[in-house]
């Protein structure tokens, strides 16, 4: 009976967003407002729709209805409760309900906390519905979460990927899914501000909010996406620049570009064109994520499906929405209203060469990955873009940001202190690249510089100008330097090794000696491990801390997985992972000494919390 339900409650909804879409748009454009609002009800019956569905699968979940299919692929009985509740999420078909909801929910609050005209928001839900609508029908002819195993089902389920039996996989992809439904408003803001050909100050407000909200959100996915590949996958990195890792870092430059482009909007009405172009192209880039990790066109430890025929429906999907989109955009780019004035502070300036600067970066990421997929697709070859191309890329990038950020926070400063923010930033990239071991001195400097300049002129606009600080702005910035730090420390100062080891074998490693002690047998309820237990000395040798890898095997499905034993520290962590067995005795094991290595999390953290001074400044202007 749950199956029929959530069908029926899909078909609902879905049909509901369809259907309405088009009469709601008709009534904006004619000034209609029995067909204008329309909105109200036709959302509330897709909310509650989709809702309805997302609950009957997590009781399907919670009581172990093995009858349907997703279910019975994705857990089973053994299987602790709050891992089965993320297991909704796990997998294809579950993680697309998650998604349409969470669009359907940012929806309603929109609907029910903003302050714009009837109009504009009439054409911000004809397009939310139209959006909701598709991606449903996606969902109910090709990916139904509530597909039965009938006449016959197995007692008990497979069991959840144990890849996904993390705390990190509990929250990462809800927050991702939270980042891509606000992208999609984001899109429906600026759709409806291209029909108007101008945005008022509530609007623009409005869109500012959202921006800043699915920005955050975002920051969080990925930076909770990193850590969790850190901890749970064993190899000790913390990002591969996999298709499906760029998929949503693209978006994340894109939200970061436009909300600098609406500091200008905000106050002068510059960059709207710009800034309706990147709500355009974020979701646009969102959409084509969904494409490469539902279709099946990259293997990937995070792809979700690969079943050929829905990268098909999810292209015609992308097309009917994205390609209207940038046509109208086209057509009416001479219509949106920006003041004549063209001149341009040097702040301003600064502001636009770094939207262009995340615009460019972007555009090189979605490049090296997507090239590897058309150079097999025209030519039939194998081909395969990894991280020097995107360091390459990246790195220069990070170096002009930084210089631009530095420019922005000094813009009001004399000449002296621009010389001495330089020198000083200069003096200690040479230092830090050339007179310390580390693996390439070049790429050491470049990245202590960029840190180094955000941070002292940072620290000279808070010492002159206390009290006119967009502290917003200045703590995202710092974030983005501690992240800076935490990257040149883990790559270009860790010692690693990959020895064999067993029971009494030591090595030394930087300035510690790692020494493996024993190997014990442990016993949970859905897996079953060789724990290994190491014993990290100082060069007195005296015993610092103490790491227990594990090389486990799940019961239900004999898949082997590493967890790696981690001391985390401010300054530094200690990684060692267990690999293949070698002996009845002797593993495969990596060490790994990682400076700095949590500064990279720290700085997402200062990101996140920079989003409370803009919500409090905000609230003071109100």
């Amino acid at each position: 009976m749950i199956g029929e339900l959530g069908s029926f409650a899909l078909v609902l909804a879905s049909f509901c967003a369809v259907i309405s879409f088009i009469p709601i748009a008709l009534g904006a454009a004619k000034q209609n407002q029995f067909w204008a609002r329309l909105w109200k009800p036709a959302m509330l019956v897709t909310f509650f729709g989709f809702t309805a569905a997302l609950l009957l699968l997590g009781y399907a979940f919670l009581t172990n209805d093995f009858s349907i299919v997703y279910v019975a692929n994705h857990s089973n009985r053994s299987l602790p409760d709050f891992y089965k509740v993320s297991a909704i999420w796990g997998s294809h078909e579950g993680s697309m309900l998650l998604w349409i909801w969470t669009i359907c929910a940012w929806s309603l609050c929109y609907g029910i906390f903003s302050r714009d005209e009837a109009n504009f928001k009439s054409n911000v839900f004809a397009a939310m519905l139209g959006i909701i609508g598709l991606l449903g029908l996606f969902l109910i002819f090709t990916s139904n979460p509530f597909a039965r195993n009938l006449p016959f089902y197995p007692l008990d389920g497979k069991d959840l990927n144990p890849i996904l039996q993390d705390i990190g996989m509990i929250f990462h992809p809800p927050l991702l899914f939270l980042g891509y439904a606000g992208l999609a408003l984001v899109f429906c803001l600026g759709i409806a501000g291209l029909v108007k050909g101008k945005l008022l100050s509530q609007e623009v407000s409005s869109l500012t909010t959202v921006s800043v909200i699915t920005w955050l959100f975002l920051t969080a996915g990925n930076m909770l996406g990193s850590w969790w590949a850190y901890n749970e996958l064993g190899w000790g990195g913390w990002w591969f620049w996999d298709p499906v890792e760029n998929s949503s870092f693209i978006p994340w430059l894109l939200m970061t570009g436009q909300l600098h482009a609406l500091l200008l909007l905000r106050y002068n009405q510059k960059l709207l064109r710009t800034v309706i172009a990147c709500s355009i192209f974020g979701f646009a880039f969102c959409l084509i994520g969904t494409f490469i990790v539902r279709s099946g066109v990259i293997q990937s430890v995070h792809a979700f499906a690969s079943d050929p025929n829905r990268g098909n429906f999810l292209l015609c999907i992308l097309a009917l929405i994205v390609l209207p989109a940038i046509f109208y955009f086209a057509t009416k780019f001479n219509k949106v209203s920006e003041p004549k004035d063209s001149s341009f502070t040097i702040a301003e300036i600064s502001v636009i060469f770094g939207v262009l600067l995340l615009v460019f970066s972007s555009l090189c990421i979605l490049f090296g990955t997507l090239y590897p997929l058309i150079y097999q697709a025209v030519w039939n070859g194998s081909l395969s873009i990894g991280a020097p191309y995107f360091n390459s890329i990246f790195v220069p990038m990070v170096v002009l940001a930084a210089i631009l950020i530095s420019a922005a926070q000094l813009r009001y400063s004399r000449w002296p202190i621009w010389a001495g923010v330089v020198c000083w930033s200069i003096a200690i990239a040479c230092y830090c690249g050339f007179m310390t071991a580390n693996n390439s001195p070049v790429y050491t400097a470049l990245g202590v510089f960029s840190a180094s300049a955000i941070v002292l002129s940072g620290i000279c606009r808070i010492i002159q100008y206390k009290n006119q600080i967009n502290w917003f702005a200045l703590v995202a910035h710092l974030g983005i330097a501690v992240s800076i730090l935490g990257v040149v420390g883990d790559t270009q100062y860790q010692h690693e090794a990959v020895v064999r080891m067993g029971p009494g074998y030591g090595r030394p490693l930087g300035d510690l000696i790692f020494v493996y002690d024993r190997t014990a047998k442990v016993d949970y309820p859905s897996f079953y491990a060789d724990e290994g237990h190491v014993m990290v000395l100082n060069d007195e040798e005296e015993v610092l801390t103490e790491l227990y890898p594990q090389r486990q095997t799940f019961k239900s499905n004999g898949m082997q997985m590493t967890a790696a034993g981690i001391s985390h520290g401010f300054f530094r962590d200690l990684y060692v992972s267990m690999g293949n067995k070698l002996s009845s005795t002797d593993y495969l094991v990596r060490l790994s000494i990682k400076p700095l290595v949590s500064w990279i999390w720290l700085g997402g953290c200062l990101m996140l919390l920079s989003a409370i001074f803009f919500f409090v400044r905000r609230r003071k202007n109100v």
